[in-house]
């Protein structure tokens, strides 16, 4: 069964954007030897009524749910998972299904 990482990012301090940014170059590579694929990264939205306004959403597709947790579980994972937790606040959310 697929497994889908979805995680919306707030982007709280503008001047911590450089930081998000070269997590984003140094974070694809790995998800991708895992076996994900990036369905959504944008920021491109539209808001329905309602508090949630993240900044940026992301949709990645894993061939299962144990690819996902190799992942991010990963030593080159967390290399780089300060530069994210430095930068930005993100919520994320793992759906397991077709």
């Amino acid at each position: 069964m697929k497994a889908y990482f979805i995680v919306s990012v707030q982007i709280s301090e503008q001047d911590k954007r450089p930081l998000y940014e070269e997590y984003i170059q140094l974070v694809r590579p790995i998800v991708e030897s895992h076996g994900g694929v990036y369905l959504v990264r944008t920021e491109n939205m539209e808001y329905s009524p309602g508090a949630w306004r993240p900044d940026r959403l992301i949709v990645i597709e894993f061939p299962d749910r144990a690819s996902l947790d190799r992942c991010f579980a990963s030593e080159e994972y967390r290399a780089v998972a300060g530069l994210r937790i430095q930068s930005v606040e993100a919520s994320a959310v793992i759906v397991e299904g077709e």
